[in-house]
């Protein structure tokens, strides 16, 4: 077999990876980019997470809105949703997005964009089965790993026999659930709750804590909660799904087979039957095509591999970019990763990780988001602290878009007086928390 030899390979084409391949070319890198398929090309976020998740739940805030314009003083019927297109709509901007990503890539790289599955066969040898059944061998000085996540399936008796939904296919669902059950009250299953709820399915999450977004304060996970069992969400938590089977339909007007499952709560078990089961309990890292063993690249014991500050591998030559390497999961993420790779391999710079402010936000409605430490957070890692409280319905602004559910947080340094954290529970709290992120940042700075 013929070795392609290259200055540098990029396994995987999401944000850290499609941004970096330009620039490695820029400076006169030979680059080889391997992405595994077409339809993945700009990665995870054009394509299964933030621009076709998002689409959707604007469409079901319209639909919400609309339920009840009469809050506004505008009378409305009642919306009709049209699940199918709903996602042709999210399809058409999915796949134009894509068709720019692969034309900037094709631009760039030309022949060199490979598509195609790749595994180590050594430290910097890369063996790749592309598409066209063929079998490509390369090499390189440098390897950037940005392979990405993929759902986290539990191991639950019944679960993979009987079928289920997940943050990916729930896309390409076309006809609304009866009743959707949620399995996992995190950030995606949340979105999807509220979602499905405003386009008019029954939903219910099933969570195994007792209380939702378990990296919150209680008192925020709470508010949320409340929020979306308002919109007619209900919640079944400090619950562990013992088995889940299908049985036919028990509706006269609908077809098919209900999924069942058996939960063990405190003081009882207790069976629940819907028409659709959505299993949202986490991302798993995608190490298991790689034969990371080849290359004696080190994972911890979820298989995310492991990085120092600079995002560097256990392994000279071998770097880990965007949700792979166990950071936070986001894409401004992966795109600070490329920026301190760049930095520091073409730029001449010294950055790392080490102290970077992620913001994070949950796109119900109203929003979630958050950055820093978390009153929890601060008082296990010994601050002295004043926290700040304001109920959503306080501010003027929420008043007149009838947003008042919700509540802010902020943190604060009692020695320093610096912000150490803040959770924005409220209407445009994903605009709004950039702004504290800047303020957390200048004060670090002086």
């Amino acid at each position: 077999m013929n070795t392609e030899h290259y200055d540098d390979i990029i396994i995987g084409g999401g944000k850290a990876g499609k941004t970096l391949a330009p620039a490695l070319v820029a400076v006169g890198r030979k680059t080889a980019l391997v992405e595994r398929s077409l339809k993945m090309i700009g990665g995870g976020c054009v394509n299964i997470a933030c621009i076709p998740t998002k689409m959707m739940v604007a469409s079901a805030e319209v639909a919400h809105i609309v339920r009840h314009s009469a809050t506004y003083g505008v009378n409305t019927s009642a919306p009709t949703v049209d699940l199918a297109a709903v996602i042709q709509r999210k399809r058409s901007v999915v796949e134009a997005s894509r068709a720019v990503n692969l034309h900037s890539l094709e631009t760039t790289l030309g022949h060199d964009l490979i598509i195609g599955t790749a595994r180590f066969v050594a430290p910097k040898t890369i063996e790749v089965a592309t598409v066209e059944d063929s079998t490509r061998h390369l090499t390189a000085e440098r390897v950037f790993i940005n392979t990405g996540t993929r759902p986290l399936i539990p191991s639950i008796p019944g679960l993979k026999e009987f079928g289920f939904l997940t943050s990916e296919s729930i896309l390409e669902l076309e006809q609304l659930p009866e009743h959707l059950i949620v399995l996992g009250s995190g950030y995606i299953g949340l979105e999807f709750a509220q979602m499905f709820r405003r386009f008019g399915s029954r939903v219910t999450v099933v969570g195994q804590r007792g209380q939702i977004l378990s990296s919150q304060d209680p008192d925020i996970a709470l508010a949320a909660q409340a929020l979306l069992e308002r919109d007619g969400v209900e919640f079944l938590l400090n619950a562990k799904v013992l088995w889940v089977d299908r049985e036919a339909s028990p509706l006269e007007n609908r077809a098919g087979q209900d999924t069942i499952l058996q939960i063990q709560v405190p003081d009882r078990e207790i069976t629940l039957q819907g028409s659709h089961l959505l299993v949202a309990v986490g991302r798993a890292p995608t190490t298991d095509t790689l034969n990371l063993a080849a290359a004696g690249v080190a994972m911890n014991a979820g298989s995310f591999i492991l990085v120092n500050d600079r995002l560097e591998t256990n392994v000279p030559g071998i770097w880990a970019l965007g949700d792979i390497n166990g950071g936070p999961q986001y894409t401004h993420v992966a795109l600070d990763d490329y920026r301190i790779v760049k930095a520091n391999l073409i730029d001449g710079g010294n950055r790392s990780t080490s102290d970077r402010l992620v913001p994070s936000c949950l796109f119900i409605d109203p929003e979630l988001a958050h950055v820093g430490l978390t009153e929890t957070e601060a008082r296990q890692q010994g601050y002295d602290i004043r926290v700040a409280r304001l109920d959503a319905s306080a501010i003027p602004r929420a008043k007149t878009l009838s947003q008042l559910g919700g509540l802010l947080k902020a943190i604060v340094d009692a020695k320093t007086d610096r912000l150490l954290g803040c959770s924005l529970l409220c209407h445009a709290a994903g605009e709004m928390i950039s702004m504290v992120q800047m303020v957390m940042q200048a004060q670090r700075m002086s």
